[in-house]
């Protein structure tokens, strides 16, 4: 009982001396209600602000305002027990009202309540973030509740309370400062769900409909993420060999276990063809062997620096794809993988990618480095910078003063690999005013050193007509003109070129006979060029000479589809003939003669008994001939069954043929006689009898043979006809000298005057010149894309240069092409070895793409075709396919060497051969 006595006496004692502590009550209340602590005083975002129940509050006002401390009204300790739904989680009720329920105090105010009366044992204090929505500041009373899942046991959720103004993703993220204290979901979920830091996550958020959406901006806070209270929150981590769990369906579970199971060496790994994806496939597997580009991304850099709000980017999207790509390829873990998701996202981002069409490698390289540049840009607001001319002003300062405006807007991993600075120089002709401005490039697209000759594949038909055709391949300007085809001609056949006719020959008739003084341009490789003996004295239509060129073309005579066989058509069939008349024989009787004599070699003269039985014929048939009109007809079935030979043309391709050259003011009746074949005039298309047709009369006569099914049986001998010889130049292959790469750079560099259709403004004359311009190069990137243009366009033709460039594996040094004064202590900086090689096989219209590709961990060399990836010696790497080569320089090949202590990389093995290039399939 004396122990009781003595404890409540020693409690007073406490109260007593804590009271000689608390300052006077009109003090209390001054400090508690004004001044800057006190809970008038502004909201401001960021602070904490505490909650206190109304009864208790109102009770202390009692008492400070009696004046007493004596006084019976003392509330005793703060007790919040009021504003809670239970004891243990101590969950604030629903529906709380401020100034019925509660009062907000600052944090100041609330610590000086605690240290004057003290807080309810147990009680937990109830601390509130001011948060700054749209327009207004208020306490956030009720924080926002997440159910944080993840994906591996959706079942289990975890209940977490965030801040509106908490971001999603980590602190160093936000550009806001944020107290050390904000909870953040990424956090927040790491930590319940125990994943090392080591992990890569991210974040998915279900929908009301049940759907779900990647948070894929994580720098954001709640209120921008629109994240609501009872809203499920899942985390989920990648797997070991680089895929996300929820990009795999479930049939595939199985074979991704055994995926797992697979270790291979990182970065061998093949890419599936999704369908003439091969040109996509190598401009992968090149970047994915660019050492420092593949670390930033396996090393997870890139978090850091995806960019969400860059209009000019792609929401991070490809950056985001291509990361995953080679998480999976450098994992180890696959033998191949299916790039699908990352084809439907360039496909999303570049419409002339979507499909499943052949396309450039360099052309899909190009949009794929940009892509992932201003995804991954550093900078977020680019600012407006002014391009400066030199103005006469130092090479070092112009440089630098660029170089610097570039990285004001564009500062990226991309631009630290690949961008280097040009200087580029442009001269007017007329007032002489030099221009100098330094631009970045992210490629040097190299011109191939080009033949001026070209080799052209002609038929000869000679006047002779025992000699049957001749192949000739002749060796031309390539801006020759047609006297030029013929000039080359006249040298293998001792014929004077005046004797020459040149046409274009497509299915079995003349496209185009070509005047003298034409380009060659217009010729393209495909077609099918019949140069034709004429005599000296001929041409073409009337005039002075004293011979006509005749067009000739032979038709066959078939019965129409029509149900009373009565009407007959005309087909076209054969080499059609250029033929020389003397303007006395212009009679049909003579020019018959003349024919069969061509024909000669290839029709036979029938004897005298079948001359008169045709004759006797004839003349019984006469009047059932076919009308001028019912010839007309038969065009329907003019280009008919096709002869195999030159004549032929172009398999299934019809083109009008072009009809410029003069004819005879007049020209003789038909002969009523027919012999072995009928004569008819018809058009240029050999389709029509002219006389249906009110045509010009001075328009070029053209003259069809026409065959009785049953006279060309017995009489023409079709084998004969289509028979040509080969000369000997045929055998002539026309060498191409392999050049070197050193060599496409100086014409790279050389000085090159616009074309008319790219002209500059001279900013002196006020007008624009075809100036003369000259590219040198200024600084080098640390990685070197160097595009071989073997793609050559012109408004005629299209061509794949397969010259032989011989590039070297190592030291290929650039001291001699860069102009910025070099430091002579460095040579590496100027050195560069190879790592990687684009190929193409084919040609233009169809063709496939390969890689060469240097391991980063290994030093091996390795030939990527599609999903087959096997090991290769590097001297099967030159070869006329390379296209895109990849060069690193050598000072950044030795920082990303292994430290001392580590183990080396392996020397390269000897290895077999890639697949040989000529049995390759090409999609």
């Amino acid at each position: 009982m004396a122990a009781v006595a003595a404890n409540v006496a020693a409690a007073a004692e406490d109260r007593e001396s804590q009271r000689e502590n608390v300052p006077g009550l009109e003090s209390q209340r001054r400090q508690i209600e004004n001044g800057e602590s006190g809970r008038e005083r502004p909201l401001r975002a960021g602070e904490s602000w505490f909650l206190v129940e109304q009864h208790w509050y109102k009770q202390w006002e009692v008492y400070v305002q009696g004046g007493d401390q004596d006084s019976g009204t003392f509330p005793g300790c703060i007790n919040n027990a009021d504003l809670f739904e239970d004891q243990v989680n101590w969950r604030l009720k629903k529906g709380l009202v401020e100034g019925e329920d509660y009062v907000l105090l600052p944090a100041a105010a609330w610590h000086y309540l605690v240290d004057w009366y003290g807080l309810e044992h147990g009680q937990p204090p109830i601390e509130r973030k001011v948060v700054e929505l749209p327009s207004v500041q208020k306490v956030e009373v009720y924080p926002v509740e997440l159910l944080l899942v993840r994906h591996s046991d959706m079942d289990t959720p975890h209940i977490a309370q965030f801040s509106h103004t908490d971001s999603v993703g980590s602190q160093e993220d936000l550009e806001c400062a944020l107290p050390p204290s904000t909870d953040l979901v990424l956090r927040t979920a790491r930590e319940q769900f125990l994943v090392s830091p080591q992990e890569e996550t991210r974040l998915w958020i279900k929908n009301a409909e049940g759907s779900f959406e990647r948070l894929c901006n994580t720098r954001v806070t709640l209120l921008d993420a629109a994240l609501k209270t009872g809203q499920v929150v899942i985390m989920e981590t990648r797997n070991k060999d680089g895929t996300w769990p929820s990009a795999q369906p479930q049939a595939v579970n199985t074979a991704l276990e055994e995926d797992e199971e697979f270790q291979g060496q990182p970065g061998i790994c093949g890419l599936t063809n999704l369908g003439n994806t091969c040109f996509m496939n190598s401009a992968l597997q090149c970047l994915s062997n660019v050492p420092q580009l593949t670390e930033y991304f396996l090393k997870n850099h890139y978090l850091e620096e995806l960019n969400f709000c860059n209009p000019l980017g792609m929401k991070g999207e490809i950056a985001e794809a291509y990361a995953d790509l080679v998480k999976q390829a450098w994992s180890g873990h696959h033998r191949s993988i299916v790039p699908h998701v990352f084809k439907t996202k360039v496909g999303h981002f570049a419409s002339q990618f979507l499909g499943y069409q052949q396309h450039d490698s360099q052309e899909l390289l190009s949009f794929l480095l940009d892509g992932l540049h201003e995804d991954l840009n550093r900078v977020k607001k680019k600012e407006y910078v002014e391009l400066c001319d030199a103005a006469g002003r130092p090479d070092q300062e112009v440089a630098q003063e660029a170089w610097q405006n570039h990285k004001r807007r564009n500062d990226s991993v991309i631009v630290d690999t690949f961008h280097g600075l040009f200087k580029s120089t442009l001269v007017c002709p007329d007032c002489g005013n030099v221009s100098v401005t330094f631009d970045p490039f992210c490629y040097l697209s190299v011109p191939l050193p080009v033949s001026h000759k070209r080799v052209m594949e002609v038929f000869f038909v000679s006047m002779d007509p025992r000699r049957k055709p001749e192949q000739h391949r002749l060796v031309v300007p390539k801006k020759g003109k047609i006297s030029d085809l013929c000039v080359a001609l006249a040298k293998h056949t001792g014929m004077s070129p005046e004797r020459m006719m040149v046409a274009d020959v497509f299915s079995h008739r003349f496209y185009k006979i070509y005047q003298l003084e034409e380009s060659l341009s217009s010729i393209l490789d495909r077609d099918d060029i019949f140069i034709y003996e004429v005599s000296g004295r001929s041409a073409i239509g009337e005039n002075s000479r004293e011979d006509v060129v005749l067009p000739i073309y032979l038709r066959e005579r078939t019965p129409a589809r029509d149900y009373n066989n009565s009407y007959y058509g005309l087909m076209l069939f054969g080499h059609p003939l250029l033929v020389s008349v003397p303007r006395d024989r212009l009679s049909w009787d003579a020019l018959y003669h003349i024919l069969l004599y061509r024909l000669s070699r290839y029709v036979t003269r029938p004897s005298s008994d079948d001359e008169d039985d045709g004759d006797e014929k004839d003349m019984e048939d006469k009047d059932s001939m076919p009308k001028p009109g019912h010839v007309a007809g038969g065009s329907s079935q003019d280009s008919g069954p096709e002869q195999a030979g030159p004549s032929s043309g172009v398999a299934g391709g019809s083109r009008a043929p072009v009809d410029n050259s003069p004819g005879p003011s007049h020209w003789p009746q038909r002969a009523r006689r027919k012999h072995l074949f009928t004569l008819q005039t018809v058009n240029s298309n050999g389709t029509s009898d002219r006389s249906t047709f009110n045509e010009d009369t001075h328009a070029q006569p053209y003259i069809a043979i026409d065959w009785e099914p049953e006279m060309k049986k017995r009489y023409y001998d079709e084998v004969e006809a289509e028979g040509y010889v080969k000369h000997d130049c045929v055998g002539y292959v026309l060498k191409k000298a392999p050049v070197r790469l050193q060599e496409c750079i100086e014409l790279f560099t050389t000085v090159e005057t616009l074309e008319k259709e790219n002209p500059w403004y001279c900013p002196t004359c006020k007008q624009h010149q075809l100036a003369t311009k000259k590219l040198d190069l200024w600084m080098l990137p640390e990685t070197l894309i160097i595009h071989l243009k073997r793609f050559s366009y012109t408004k005629f033709s299209r061509e794949k240069l397969d010259t032989l460039v011989e590039f070297p594996i190592r030291d290929l040094d650039f001291s001699e092409f860069v102009i910025k004064p070099q430091n002579e202590s460095a040579p590496e900086l100027y050195k560069y070895d190879l790592i990687a090689v684009s190929n193409h096989y084919g040609g233009l219209r169809d063709g496939h793409y390969t890689t060469f590709a240097c391991n980063k961990d290994s030093g091996q060399w390795h030939y990527f075709d599609d999903n087959s990836v096997s090991p290769v010696t590097e001297n099967q790497i030159e070869s006329k396919a390379a296209y895109v080569l990849f060069y690193q320089r050598q000072d950044v090949a030795r920082r990303l060497q292994p430290q001392p202590g580590l183990a080396e990389p392996p020397a390269s093995p000897a290895c077999g051969p890639p697949p040989n290039s000529e049995f390759m399939d090409v999609n």
